[in-house]
């Protein structure tokens, strides 16, 4: 089969089209035939870090077909429509074929393609678990999410809408129209307008990947406001982890994600998809052989929506 392996000693990219051996499942795994994949900061972070997984192939969100299973697997057949988060299973989704564990993957709904279903894994499911679990969202609350475009940022606004919040989004005035259309309440540019110093406050803080100080985020939350990090640069990861119990005092709470893959979580962002309570944003489209331009366009953090891989 095609894969895309990792190879250090590549001069031109350590990420190559290479023909290997097609992999068997085990007795409590699930072969699949990939249909496409959609990249995460969990992939380009990790191969930023020289993090390699086990059998030297990325790609951590995968929708495709069963085409066999191992004696142990009593929920899914060959032919099922499944979509998986591999971040926690050693990842393998760039390539025509992946053996994983039965417990990562959930069933596509049927009213939605391979493109749309493969965008939640990872990205719609780490949005739900920091508005939903860490940042304790409530119906009437002010939500200021700051990275609103990309893959997290606009789920995170789309959940916040659903949960009746009223969303203020940060992001940069060329992804303005993106975030009003997944119905931003107020959407500030922030070449324009620095938050940390405005006079609004707000019930929970969602920041993703943002550059600005744990006291700014602090600064703007409500008397008993939660504020969570999400992913960053490592040093900004750090000192959310290290620094942030700190700041959690008088009320206000400091938190930061650490997201595992669950999946009733990916069941339940699955559902509001198929619902149409939440849509899939698509910035760019690639070929397996262009996983390497992929993966670099993710890691410069430019793009405003998910980057889907067909395979």
């Amino acid at each position: 089969m095609k894969a895309i392996v990792y190879d250090k000693k590549n001069s031109r990219s350590p990420l190559q089209l290479r023909e290997i051996e097609k992999p068997q499942p085990l007795d409590d795994e699930v072969l699949i035939k990939v249909v496409c994949v959609s990249l995460n900061a969990a992939d380009s972070r990790s191969l930023k870090l020289g993090i390699i997984p086990k059998k030297r192939i990325f790609g951590s969100a995968i929708a495709g077909i069963v085409e066999s299973v191992g004696k142990n697997i009593q929920q899914l057949k060959p032919g099922d429509a499944v979509l998986g988060d591999l971040s926690d299973f050693s990842f393998g989704g760039l390539a025509e074929y992946v053996a994983v564990p039965e417990k990562a993957l959930v069933l596509k709904p049927q009213n939605t393609s391979f493109e749309e279903a493969v965008t939640l894994p990872v990205a719609a499911t780490t949005a739900l678990k920091a508005m939903r679990d860490l940042g304790k969202i409530q119906e009437g609350q002010s939500v200021l999410i700051v990275g609103s475009a990309g893959g997290v940022g606009s789920f995170a606004l789309q959940l916040a809408h659903y949960f009746g919040a009223k969303v203020t989004a940060v992001c940069s005035s060329k992804n303005r129209e993106q975030s009003l259309s997944l119905k931003a309440d107020v959407v500030l540019d922030y070449t324009q307008h620095d938050f940390t110093k405005g006079n609004h406050r707000y019930d929970l803080v969602l920041a993703i990947n943002g550059n600005y100080s744990l006291l700014g985020y602090r600064r703007v939350l409500k008397p008993n406001g939660i504020c969570v990090t999400v992913g960053g640069s490592l040093s900004q990861i750090l000192k959310s982890v290290f620094f942030g119990w700190m700041l959690s005092v008088g009320g206000k709470r400091m938190k930061t994600l650490s997201a595992k893959a669950d999946p009733k979580d990916l069941e339940y962002v699955a559902r509001l998809l198929a619902e149409g309570k939440i849509k899939a944003l698509i910035f760019k489209h690639y070929t397996l052989a262009e996983s390497a331009e992929a993966m670099e366009m993710l890691s410069k953090g430019h793009t405003p929506a998910k980057v889907v891989i067909h395979i």
